[in-house]
């Protein structure tokens, strides 16, 4: 994001912890499923713009914590990559072995970026949610500081209709709760993703009508940061506790506490 570097020099007490113990940014913190956290994205998650792994993990947290418990549910998270992939192609089709099935999908979450060149690693300066009820044919947007990303969820929605095979209503969902800094926009997302999938979509009986409004809502921006920081240091302490002595690589650095990769050493052994 930008200004974050500007941000960190001038912040850069916050991290004296870090530098007496010779931690880099790029060190690795937890290795969940697909993503593996760095202890930048740690310190991003304390009082900094989230990063795209950031949300990455925070989606990958709710699909193995929250979906997996409900086998018939058919909501796709799609990683913040593949929503920007989305967005910036010429060629919808062309994604559609690349992506998940999303005409049997009954939602998809798409975290909308508004970087529009794919040559700046972890561009853009904000981010929101855009939900699709694919049996309903409806885009709901949820935008922290609206309308700033509304083009960017049109775009996203344009270039989702051909995968879908017709056309969808976009909706600006009006009463999203409204951030009150410059740096809150990714925690809204993660809290939005958090509420509309735990305790609206998967709160009801399929089939049923769910309302999608967040009238009345307020977030707790500090309190989201907490916890998904709790989330982060309780799975690393399981990984930690079930994790065989820790591996140094090639360069020297120690592997990461693991989660989900399991299967993966028992396909390979």
């Amino acid at each position: 994001m930008p200004f974050r570097e500007a941000i960190r020099e001038i912040s850069n007490g916050f991290h004296r912890d870090d530098v007496k113990l010779n931690f880099r940014p790029e060190d690795p913190y937890l290795s969940y499923h697909d993503i593996c956290l760095t202890r930048e994205d740690i310190d991003c998650l304390k009082n900094d713009w989230l990063t795209d792994n950031n949300i990455s993990f925070w989606e990958e947290y709710l699909e193995h914590e929250k979906l997996s418990k409900q086998s018939s549910s058919k909501i796709i998270l799609l990683r913040p990559s593949m929503a920007f992939l989305l967005k910036s192609t010429n060629d919808p089709m062309s994604l559609r072995t690349a992506l998940p099935d999303v005409r049997s999908a009954s939602h998809i979450f798409l975290p909308i970026n508004d970087c529009r060149n794919p040559a700046i690693p972890e561009g853009g300066s904000h981010w929101s949610l855009l939900v699709v009820g694919v049996r309903d044919r409806v885009a709901f947007h949820y935008d922290s500081l609206s309308p700033a990303n509304y083009t960017e969820a049109r775009m996203v929605v344009h270039k989702l209709e051909p995968l879908l095979g017709f056309q969808l209503r976009l909706s600006n969902i009006e009463d999203t709760p409204q951030q009150d800094n410059g740096s809150d926009c990714g925690v809204h997302v993660c809290w939005a993703m958090k509420h509309l999938l735990v305790r609206r979509l998967l709160a009801v009986e399929a089939e049923k009508e769910v309302n999608m409004s967040l009238g009345g809502k307020r977030v707790d921006a500090n309190g989201v940061r907490k916890e998904m920081l709790k989330v982060c240091e309780a799975l690393r302490k399981k990984a930690s506790r079930s994790s065989q002595s820790p591996k140094k690589s090639s360069e020297g650095r120690t592997s990461p506490p693991r989660i989900g990769a399991e299967k993966e050493n028992t396909a390979a052994d």
